[in-house]
């Protein structure tokens, strides 16, 4: 069985998603693959409730409690290696993981590391990206799941969605537009990606 294993510091939309459209379409016996853990870097996460609701493993480990970001990520890795078996390789997703993730667990998982990005990259890269967008006068705005490497928000594209900038937008109402594309394509380029891996 393949298993992935979701990184999250908050409340989890993305990674509810990904569960939800698993178990709606049966991955595990399409795919071999099922939603195995959920790690936060937060404690107070709202998505690690929904994890445990749907009977998924839950950890937390607080980067706060680490000296440095190398430290924080040999631990992180440690947890996600537990759920990396011989012959099937665990998928780790990004899902509004907070952390910029050194390039020693970048490398450990090559090629089966993902995230999801609010902006049609390569534009707006890093944060405040709806405000960006809005300031710079775009008439479309959207989201790229991509695979992550060592350089911010600049892996190979797995898929993107567009939406319209509305002339009353402001940063929220378009981040809450872009968030319902989220939800569609992320799941869809997870399974994809798993008839790879």
């Amino acid at each position: 069985m393949k298993n992935i294993v979701i990184l999250i510091s908050g409340g989890g939309s993305n990674m509810a998603a990904i569960v939800k459209i698993a178990q709606r379409d049966a991955w595990a016996e399409k795919f071999g693959a099922r939603v195995a853990a959920v790690i936060s870097n937060k404690a107070d996460a709202k998505g690690l409730i929904f994890a445990r609701d749907h009977r998924i493993a839950t950890e937390v480990l607080d980067h706060k409690a680490f000296a440095s970001r190398e430290d924080f990520d040999t631990a992180l890795a440690a947890l996600v290696d537990r759920f990396d078996q011989p012959g099937n390789p665990v998928l780790v997703v990004l899902a509004g993981f907070m952390r910029i993730l050194t390039p020693g667990f970048v490398g450990r998982y090559a090629g089966r590391l993902v995230n999801i990005h609010p902006s049609l990259l390569p534009a707006f890269t890093g944060l405040h990206t709806h405000q960006r967008a809005i300031d710079a006068g775009c008439k479309f705005a959207g989201v790229t799941v991509h695979q992550v490497t060592a350089e911010l928000d600049h892996g190979a594209i797995l898929a993107q969605a567009v939406v319209p900038v509305l002339p009353t937008d402001t940063a929220e109402t378009l981040a809450a537009r872009v968030l319902t594309q989220e939800h569609l394509i992320y799941p869809r380029a997870i399974a994809e990606l798993l008839q790879k891996i």
